[in-house]
């Protein structure tokens, strides 16, 4: 009975190693599925990409994000040699998402070089240099040192369609220093094909024809015989463009020969024309019709299959997006439906909460109501008793008020009055000694001069002046800082001029509080109108009293 635990457990294990096992064979067969689509791409395009989105249906479905960023990028690279740059920048756009959620650096950096290339073949040179830059960040930070020598290549053939041959040279140079690194050999191929392109753009024939020597050697070590097509063409026109006619129609007949084992009719009709130049040059002319018409035959197959390619092409183009268009319509409906569904449920459910809650809620409503408006009767009756009495309050302290203004009005009136008094008192006795000063009883003279002088220094008391001070304050409060507004040079003198004035006095009174004749007065005021800024015409007393 022990064992049957034990059992139990390996057999779970076995069962878990062949799900893994599956899953990893899966994911081995459709990386060589996406190769294998990758290298058929070119020829049948229309079937790739068909291929490709059943690849993608299936990723998504799987939640295989890597791979469904893969086929995309791959559409993407598909649309992108047919000529479709609008479609291609669409897919690679939704695979740089991917690879960016999933944070896969290579994959994202891969990706990037991808849009460069096109943004380059769309004229678009900055948005391409920026993207390169980019992956060689993104390159650099992972140490991919095949994907940075490819970047570094790309950039130098950008400079080098800039006509930019030193940071062309530059670049290629890091490229191939990089390939040798890791020991590329095909990575160093198309870098020394760039480089005789350099060479060959720089009219440096020699040295082209030594990389282009040096690349087709490589290229042949993997039997890449598209690439090595491409650079026997390139060895061609580097003999005939140093004369050596003969051995350029030479390089270009092997370039034939190659292209009719692979059925290349794009290079066919490159070297079919090459060789015709070769034969024009060496003023053959019957052999260079031959292969010029040949070339111009090869020429009109090529466009006449790629507008077939084209027309298949587009109508898979077409297809999918109309498949795409009925699959989203069909998803909103169904989205719609359910939502729809929900909402319906959820009112329903809402409706019959509401109604329960409303039945209660009214229920208890009715009896707080009742408490409330029992609350309220003796909250009412509280509040009105502290109205009533604040209103007693306000009306005792209203009554208050006007017996102290009364109050103050009065001892301002009575201040007044002495002050005026007084001075009348003192205006008396002043004139009545200076009468008998302009006598000429020596010996009253001294005696009485002496009484004048004590008249004269308490004719105006301050003590008094204060009190009448306090006393207006009192009774027009704020009336200062009201007066400050108009003008702030104003003297003591001024200031008691315009207190006067405003408790109504006439003109002889206020002289004779202020010692002074009825002449100096109109002066005074006078002086005061300007300081005050009062218009010509206005009444000075009306203005104060106004204030």
């Amino acid at each position: 009975m022990s064992n049957i635990p034990a059992k139990t457990t390996q057999l779970v294990l076995l069962l878990l190693l062949l799900l893994l096992n599956n899953a990893a064979l899966a994911q081995v067969n459709e990386t060589r599925e996406l190769q294998q689509l990758q290298s058929s791409g070119q020829q049948h395009p229309d079937s790739a990409l068909i291929v490709l989105r059943k690849i993608h249906a299936r990723a998504v479905q799987d939640n295989d994000n890597l791979a469904a960023g893969r086929s995309l990028q791959q559409m993407g690279q598909i649309c992108f040699n047919q000529g479709h740059y609008a479609q291609a920048l669409d897919f690679y756009l939704h695979a740089d998402k991917i690879f960016g959620q999933e944070g896969n650096r290579d994959l994202l950096a891969e990706n990037m070089s991808k849009m460069g290339i096109l943004y380059y073949y769309n004229k678009q040179s900055d948005k391409s240099y920026q993207l390169y830059k980019k992956a060689l960040s993104l390159y650099k930070s992972t140490d991919n040192k095949k994907g940075q020598a490819e970047v570094f290549g790309a950039i130098g053939h950008l400079y080098e369609k800039h006509h930019k041959y030193d940071s062309s040279f530059y670049y290629q140079h890091l490229a191939l220093k990089t390939y040798n690194q890791i020991g590329d050999n095909y990575g160093q191929a198309k870098i020394y094909e760039n480089l005789g392109s350099i060479y060959e753009d720089l009219t440096s024939y020699d040295s082209s024809y030594t990389c282009f020597k040096r690349s087709l050697e490589l290229y042949r070590l993997h039997h890449d015989e598209v690439a090595s097509l491409e650079v026997i063409n390139n060895i061609g026109d580097i003999l005939r463009k140093t004369g050596k006619y003969e051995q350029g129609i030479q390089q270009s007949r092997v370039a034939y020969a190659l292209s009719l084992k692979t059925n290349n009719l794009y290079q066919l009709a490159a070297s079919s024309r090459d060789i015709g130049k070769g034969y024009q040059l060496l003023n053959r002319l019957d052999s260079a019709y031959h292969y010029l018409e040949l070339s111009r035959k090869y020429s009109l197959e090529v466009y006449s299959r790629e507008s077939l390619k084209q027309t298949a092409f587009l109508q898979v183009l077409y297809d999918m997006d109309k498949k795409s268009d009925e699959i989203i319509r069909l998803n909103n409906i169904r989205k719609t439906n359910q939502i729809i569904t929900v909402a319906v449920i959820t009112i329903v459910l809402l409706l019959i909460i509401l109604g329960v809650v409303i039945f209660s809620r009214q229920r208890l409503k009715i009896k707080d109501q009742r408490v409330l408006a029992e609350q309220n009767n003796s909250i009412f009756e509280a509040q009105r008793e502290l109205m009533e009495l604040e209103l007693k309050n306000k009306q005792l302290e209203e009554e208050s008020l006007k017996q102290q203004l009364e109050l103050k009005s009065n001892e301002l009136s009575a201040h007044t009055l002495n002050l005026i008094k007084n001075n009348q008192l003192l205006e008396s006795m002043r004139n009545t000694l200076q009468d008998m000063v302009k006598d000429d009883k020596r010996d009253q003279k001294k005696q009485m001069q002496q009484i004048i002088q004590q008249i004269n220094q308490n004719f105006n008391h301050e003590q008094h002046w204060k009190e009448f001070t306090v006393a207006f304050e009192q009774v027009h409060q704020r009336f200062y800082d009201k007066l400050k507004q108009h003008s702030n040079d104003l003297t003591s003198t001024d200031i008691r001029l315009i207190a006067l004035l405003k408790v109504n006095m006439d003109s002889k009174d206020i002289a004779g509080l202020l010692g002074i004749s009825i002449d100096s007065l109109r002066v005074a005021r006078y002086r005061l109108r300007k300081k005050l800024n009062i218009q010509q015409g206005d009444n000075l007393s009306t203005f104060i009293q106004a204030l």
